[in-house]
């Protein structure tokens, strides 16, 4: 007789539990639309970024096809590129507000596959079925390898969503991992930049390696001044903490420096090969850097990890394979240049 109300309270215990699932689920939902949120963002922003180079680049080689005496800023033409550029900047610096780092950096593969793509249908010499697709068949393999690896990475992405407040950003930028990795960092920049101007070592993988190493200060910068202006907008003001303004200034400052060694790069090296050898560089050093300093794979499991791995070296081999069939020595390379590096998106 005695067991019957034990066994009531014990039924009466069994609701927490649930919710509190329900709530964990609710939660892993609202972090897995926040990672398609900004993948989308980044993937538009990319594309975008991508015919807008394009477009300038057509700018300028029917300007010179025609003998126009215009400069070329007085084309509509070439200031619609301009506005879609800044759009699609636009949209890939606001998707570091709401994806980590790790997610949104590899995706500027997209970059790549819609150059490619816009190559392939703007082409204007005429050739049979046979010999299009022997010149072309590393582009498509290329491009379907880089579709798979971008599915890969937004499928198996790291589901870290902390908020971008000046307390984290600060108690992240004082912690003795990411202030080891700056010791490394720092020391490799310099014995990198020693090696480059005092010895005269242009090796591309030296150049693009100090690109590399920027990069990552970049993107890191430009997601915690993203996420604070979020912030900001929405009720939550952290333009009052001066870390935003350190890292405002970092952003800027390194993103300046990217850009005079990538134009030092392009008038060594082939368009090309910067832009495969700079995205693999520029997207391994930049993970290592969110994964140290906001820990997205804090928490993952293994098999998560090795998946968002496997599809990092997919969209590489990818990446690689268009970026091989490009045509070399085409005027006015240097204004498509910049569209396969991730972190020209970010700044």
């Amino acid at each position: 007789m005695d067991t019957a109300p034990g066994a009531g309270l014990q039924l009466q215990q069994l609701p927490p539990p649930s919710s509190a699932t329900s709530v964990s689920v609710s939660e892993g939902s609202f972090s897995y639309k926040e990672n398609l949120i900004g993948a989308l963002l980044a993937i538009f922003g990319h594309l975008v970024v991508s015919i807008a180079l394009n477009l300038q680049k057509y700018c300028h080689i029917r300007l010179a096809g025609a003998k126009d005496t215009r400069a070329y800023f007085k084309t509509k033409t070439w200031w619609l590129g301009l506005f879609l550029m800044l759009l699609g900047e636009l949209g890939v610096f606001a998707s570091y507000a709401f994806a980590p780092l790790s997610l949104i950096v590899p995706l500027s593969a997209v970059s790549v596959i819609a150059s490619a793509i816009i190559g392939i249908i703007f082409i204007k010499e005429k050739w049979k079925p046979k010999d299009f697709l022997r010149r072309y068949i590393l582009s498509f393999v290329g491009c379907g390898l880089a579709v798979v690896g971008t599915y890969l990475l937004v499928t198996f992405a790291p589901n870290s969503h902390e908020k971008m407040t000046g307390e984290n950003i600060t108690r992240h930028l004082v912690s003795w991992p990411f202030l080891l990795y700056m010791l490394v960092e720092i020391v490799l920049f310099c014995l990198l930049l020693y090696f480059y101007k005092e010895k005269n070592a242009n090796n591309i993988v030296v150049i693009l390696l100090l690109v590399a190493l920027l990069g990552s200060m970049t993107v890191v910068t430009v997601k915690a001044v993203a996420g604070m202006l979020v912030l900001s907008i929405q009720g939550n003001l952290q333009l009052d903490y001066p870390i935003f303004y350190v890292m405002f200034v970092c952003m800027v400052a390194t993103a300046v420096y990217q850009a005079a060694f990538l134009s030092q790069a392009s008038q060594i090296y082939d368009s090309s090969l910067i832009a495969s050898v700079g995205y693999i560089l520029s997207t391994t050093v930049a993970i290592t850097a969110g994964a140290i300093f906001y820990l997205d794979f804090v928490g993952e499991d293994v098999l998560h990890i090795c998946m968002f791995a496997l599809g990092c070296l997919i969209a590489f081999l990818g990446v690689f394979l268009i970026t091989r069939n490009r045509k070399k020595a085409v005027p006015f390379e240097p204004y498509i240049s910049m569209d396969a590096m991730p972190d020209e998106g970010a700044g």
